[in-house]
């Protein structure tokens, strides 16, 4: 009776709850310390402010709804009315007694409204789907459909800009929630992806192999879709980036997207470089991954799948690598573990292998490097995943034997442990064979673990006396004169990690260089990237090599391998990118590797702002165009400039202090002195002399700079280097590892002669350059960041952005803290806005113009570049005229806008132009279809009924090249006919020769050169050589007396079982009868095209097509 006065008194109990919100974040506002924190204390200020106007309006709404009731409804409503006014002012009364941020008076039946609300925000909506706040001259542009109002739930809600009622960040959260009960883990936000990581298979290993059985979702595939489709209209690169913290699933959604992009463009799983790319991945990800403590499968290495597409079709794929967590090698934290290979090996290692490798005996408790980190282990899955790695390495054509000797010394590295001996000193003069003078200063240092020193020098080839003294010994070159010192305990130390790290990190260089040297046309020498570092090979020589074998066969060979060369280069232009990248991460503590991942993240973030927000708003700006929707995102430059400033960022004040030879304590006072006041850089606590704290744009992080020097100068002294040449090591991996710079250190007559060189493989050009490292650790990874946004930058971008359930990696739990905290961290709540109610789309008038004229008479065009903003002004005033713009259930902006240059288009408009452009090139497909299948098949019918008429044209009542009696042919439709022969018989009737379409030349092929056509009398000295004829064409083969079926070899004779009745015309003719279902004795194949002979009872023999036959089981192979 009183269900609209109820439902007041609802909304306006909601209402308060709202306010009191509000006024509880206000006080939060004004107590916080930190800028971030602010701006999303003001963003919560924002979204409550919204929906208390929406609530407000809603009441009026409600009252004016109530006017056009019957008489006994208005009496009840108005009766409740009151009592609801009345309960408005009494609330009102006491707010105004004991509040002072109300205003002293309201008038009556006025809401309380808090301060800095405005009356009427342009981009809220209200309960009837009425829109709020647009100026009357857009009127136009905004067609509001306000029927068939069906709420949509939120489960069902597959776009996030069509969320019903205010636009806050709980309505996203409960979206996604609601979503992610339903098994939805991927929603749209317009063009951008939000994909829910629910754990729901922990144990994957993240590879392409592990991910085939997995089920690919619509809205992933639609992104690789959109991908292939604008790179093969447009030509221009594309690049599907991936972006979250870590833990949040961007690896399992990368490969679940190169294997969707294999099987649209790339052929499928089963093709060669499928299988290629397969077991690269499998290798990579045991090399490269590690159990940390947000995520048991962290990726350590970032990578960039760069896949080359032409027309339509997948050309070579490459695997760029960005950095590497060196680190973790020797020191993995106490809570994480060491690379997850190393674990996988002791478990799968056999026996003999153990002994062979020197690690009988040995598991994670045992090993320096394992044993500081966790040591738990699941011994059936990693042997599991260990013998898959084995065969991965073969399929990649690289040496098993070769890969785990060095693993092996790696692990027993660890365990070998220098120790101070007599401090006494010994100082020794002499002149070297070059005639310069040398000093050695001798400090005995003693080996504690001498079997495992001779363990690693078994296994890296070299003797023990050469390895220990290349650890112990320095080579300082001063003022021309070397001077040769024996390490102290500490720095052999170090020197011994130093070598851990460096075969590490060169196998898997070696690796990844080997998995993108797949030798396809047009394919270089594999590197590990342009952008990251070079292989161990010299370039010079590659391009010597190619010297050497093209252009040898005179100049005709010449253009065409000059030919064949343009036309590759040109197929290769375009390319299709997956980036899956550091996620961001705060362990305890966090080292400067941990540093350079986060200060990725934050490019990445930036890269995304500056795209889908800066972008939007500046060219509105630019434009003139008025946006009623005001997007505040969070600009993370500050923090970018903070780390990676070119003279007072900390990686630049780190290289500094690393030249001067500092410490860790200067380091932190200069850096806390050159950005005192800096709100994103904080002092943790406690306070500690070496420690330091940013905040990034998805929280706080402390970092711990003890290490940062050692760790930044990132190398390894040429008197270990020397020791792995070819005269003292006989193991050939291993001088493949340090080739480079083995072959820069014995350029000179002088070995050793003081010269550092980079942990990590650098390019042989790039030691030339000098005895000095050309960069540190964050020069270089700085370098192939900026590289890898320059190749971003030049690509059409897709964003995948991806969420963590929760941060216990438990299966399908959905922590809404945890999720929250993300969702602002990525600002999805923003990008909903600017998707929602702003110009996030703008083309150029003549790009806009060709892609959406088809929706328009084309002879109202203009047709000209001067006059091309009035044929957009054509195709949108056509779909008004047509009523075509229609508002899906909610009130998302339908409006499009003109600037000087460019037109502007909401979320909502682009989307239904493409589906009205989908829409009517469909139609058109289907009408050029019928037309010319109709009209092939008119021309076509005289041929088939020749056929039909004259059965001498017939093979035993058998259409020639079909397969099938004529009996069967005329039950089958006309139109069905028609096509089938069409397409089968290319011939004319009256015994003409049926000749069979010529195959489309590959696409790619240049054309051939008019110059190299052979004459006829070389044409007819090679058929004479073959033994072939020109006038006839070659004899069909003789039958084989065999069939093949399921990969086996099946001789004669062999049971079948008919299928249907032979002949079907039953008792037309005098031959025998075989009925559906007898057993019948193949005995050879037939001298007739597609018939096998049949015994029949009577030992009569028929010829019966092969398709009347059915092969019984149980057959025996050949």
């Amino acid at each position: 009776m009183a269900t609209l006065g109820l439902s007041k008194v609802f909304i306006l109990d909601k209402y308060f709850t709202e306010l009191q919100k509000y006024w509880e974040t206000e006080k939060k506002l004004q107590d916080v310390s930190s800028s971030n924190e602010a701006v999303h204390l003001q963003q919560r200020l924002r979204s409550l402010s919204s929906e208390l106007v929406t609530l407000r309006n809603r009441l009026y709404v409600q009252g004016e709804n109530a006017n056009s009731q019957t008489s006994q409804q208005q009496n009840s409503s108005l009766h409740a009315s009151h009592t609801t006014n009345n309960v408005i002012n009494a609330i009102n009364t006491c707010h105004n007694q004991t509040t002072s941020i109300l205003p002293p008076t309201l008038p009556k039946n006025q809401i309380p409204i808090p301060p800095h609300i405005p009356n009427t925000l342009p981009h809220i909506s209200d309960s009837v789907g009425k829109q709020i706040g647009y100026p009357s001259d857009q009127k136009s542009n905004l067609l509001v459909n306000h029927q068939n109002k069906t709420p949509v739930h939120n489960g069902q809600l597959q776009d996030l800009i069509y969320l019903p009622g205010p636009l806050t960040e709980d309505a996203v959260l409960k979206c996604l929630h609601a979503r992610f009960s339903a098994k939805q883990y991927y929603t749209n936000v317009g063009p951008i992806l939000i994909s829910v990581n629910p754990f729901a298979d922990n144990k994957n290993p993240l590879t392409l192999t592990s991910t085939r059985s997995v089920s690919l979702d619509a809205k992933l595939l639609k992104v690789v879709d959109d991908a292939v489709r604008q790179q093969s209209e447009t030509g221009y690169p594309q690049a599907i980036i991936l972006s979250g913290v870590s833990g949040s699933g961007k690896t399992y959604a990368s490969m679940l997207l190169l294997r969707q992009l294999f099987d649209v463009a790339g052929g499928g799983p089963e093709t060669d470089a499928f299988k290629h790319l397969a077991a690269a991945f499998t290798v990579l990800r045991s090399l490269g991954s590690a159990k940390t403590a947000s995520n048991c499968e962290s990726s350590r290495i970032g990578h960039y799948i760069e896949v080359q597409v032409t027309d339509g079709a997948l050309y070579r794929t490459k695997i760029h690598c960005y950095f590497l967590d060196q680190t973790r090698v020797v020191k993995p934290l106490p809570n994480e573990k060491n690379y997850h290979i190393f674990y996988q090996m002791l478990a799968g290692l056999s026996t003999e292998e153990r002994i062979k490798f020197n690690l009988e005996g040995h598991s994670p408790h045992t090993l320096n490097y394992l044993k500081c980190g966790d040591v738990k282990q699941d011994e059936t899955d990693d042997s599991a995943r260990f013998q898959s790695w084995k065969v991965c390495l073969g399929v990649l054509g690289i040496p098993f034997m070769d890969v785990v000797k060095v693993l092996a010394a790696v692990l027993l590295l660890g365990n070998v442990q220098f120790v101070d001996g007599n401090k006494t000193n010994k100082s020794h003069q002499g002149i070297d064979a070059s005639g310069i003078k040398t000093t050695a200063v001798i400090s005995e240092v003693s080996v504690a673990g001498e079997s495992e020193l001779n363990a690693v020098s078994s296994l890296l080839g070299v003797s023990a006396q050469s390895l220990f003294r290349g650890i112990t010994s320095r080579t300082h070159n001063t003022r021309a004169q070397l001077v040769k010192s024996f390490s102290d305990a500490n720095m052999s130390n170090m020197v011994r990690d130093s070598l851990a790290k460096a075969l590490y990190c060169r196998t898997v260089a070696t690796i990844v260089r080997r998995a993108n040297s797949l030798k396809r046309l047009g394919s270089t020498l594999g590197t590990l990237s342009s952008d990251s570092n070079e292989s161990v090979h010299n370039q010079a020589d590659v391009a010597s090599q190619h010297a050497s074998t093209v252009g040898t066969a005179g100049s005709k060979s010449s253009k065409s391998m000059a030919a064949l060369n343009n036309a590759v280069r040109h197929a290769t232009d375009g390319s299709i990118g997956i980036l899956d990248m550091f996620g961001f991460e705060d362990p305890k503590p966090s080292y400067l590797e941990h540093l350079c991942i986060n200060l990725c993240s934050e490019t990445m973030q930036h890269f995304y702002n500056t795209h889908i927000f800066k972008s939007s708003i500046e060219s509105c700006r630019d434009e003139e165009i008025h946006c009623d929707v005001e997007v505040d995102y969070v600009d993370n430059v500050p923090c970018i400039d903070l780390i990676s400033s070119l003279r007072t960022g900390l990686l630049s004040m780190l290289d500094v202090e690393c030249s001067i030879r500092g410490s860790s304590e200067s380091y932190i006072s200069k850096v806390k002195s050159q950005h005192r006041g800096n709100p994103r850089l904080f002092e943790p606590k406690p306070i500690d002399g070496q420690s330091f704290g940013i905040q990034h744009f998805a929280g706080r992080v402390s970092y711990d700079a003890s290490n940062f020097l050692e760790t930044n100068k990132d190398v390894v002294p040429d008197d270990l280097v020397c020791v792995f040449h070819k005269q003292t090591c006989n193991f050939g991996f291993v001088n493949h590892l340090f080739g480079s710079e083995l072959k820069a250190l014995y350029s000179s007559d002088i070995v050793p002669r003081g010269i550092r060189f980079r942990i990590s493989p650098t390019s042989h050009s790039d030691l030339l350059n000098g005895d000095e490292p050309v960069s540190t650790l964050t020069q270089d990874f700085h370098t192939r960041l900026d590289n890898l946004l320059r190749s971003l930058v030049h690509a059409k971008p897709h964003f995948v952005r991806c969420i963590k359930a929760n941060n216990t990696e438990m299966s399908l739990i959905f922590d809404r803290g945890a999720v929250m905290k993300q969702i602002r961290s990525l600002q999805i709540l923003e990008t909903v806005n600017l998707m929602a109610g702003g110009y996030p789309h703008r083309m150029r008038f003549k790009a806009f113009n060709a892609r959406y004229r088809l929706l328009a008479l084309s002879c109202k065009f203009r047709c000209t570049e001067e006059r091309a903003d009035e044929d957009c002004h054509l195709i949108l005033k056509s779909l008004e005229q047509k009523q075509d713009i229609k508002q899906q259930h909610t009130e998302v902006s339908m409006s499009w806008a003109f600037g000087k240059r460019h037109i502007f288009l909401s979320e909502g408009i682009r989307q239904h132009l493409e589906i009205r452009r989908n829409e009517t090139r469909f139609r058109a497909a289907v009408i050029i279809q019928s037309v010319w299948r109709g009209w092939h098949a008119r021309k076509k019918w005289p041929t088939l009924k020749c056929t039909l008429l004259h059965p001498s044209n017939t093979n035993s009542g058998h259409v020639i090249g079909t397969g099938l009696s004529s009996r069967t042919v005329s039950n089958i439709a006309p139109v069905n006919t028609i096509n089938n022969i069409a397409h089968m018989n290319g011939g004319t009737c009256g015994g003409a020769t049926l000749t069979r379409p010529r195959p489309q030349p590959i696409a790619g092929t240049p054309p051939p050169d008019p110059n190299e056509k052979c004459d006829t009398k070389m044409i007819q000295q090679t058929c004479n050589l073959f033994g072939l004829d020109l006038e006839r064409p070659p004899p069909v083969p003789p039958s084989r007396p065999y069939t093949v079926t399921g990969n086996k070899k099946l001789g004669y004779p062999q049971t079948r079982i008919m299928k249907m009745p032979f002949p079907e015309d039953i008792g037309n003719g005098t031959d025998p009868t075989l009925m559906k279902g007898d057993t019948v004795i193949v005995v050879g194949a037939s001298n007739k095209r597609g018939h096998l002979v049949v015994e029949h009872t009577n030992h009569n023999l028929i010829h019966v097509p092969f398709q009347f036959l059915e092969l019984k089981s149980g057959q025996l192979a050949v």
